[in-house]
């Protein structure tokens, strides 16, 4: 299974949103808070091409976007295979 990155803030409804879809599927996956370290959030925005809002997902290193893409992805059935 390709690795999984996900960057979030406590408090995001869409961050848990995510979680849960992730967890449900038994993925494993790497959490990065940003909300205590603006470093942190600068390079997730600029790796994610100027996406500044959380969660911010990578599949493999590749960003795949955030809580409705995902979610988007699963629905139409492409997320299994990106994971595998």
């Amino acid at each position: 299974m390709k690795p999984v990155e996900i960057y979030t803030t406590p408090t995001c409804p869409y961050c848990m949103a995510a979680k849960r879809l992730l967890d449900k599927k038994g993925v494993a996956f790497t959490e990065i808070d940003v909300s205590r370290d603006p470093g942190l959030r600068a390079a997730m925005t600029k790796r994610a091409n100027g996406g500044y809002t959380v969660p911010q997902i990578f599949i493999g290193g590749t960003h795949v976007g955030g809580c409705d893409d995902i979610h988007a992805l699963d629905h139409a059935g492409k997320l299994d295979p990106m994971l595998a």
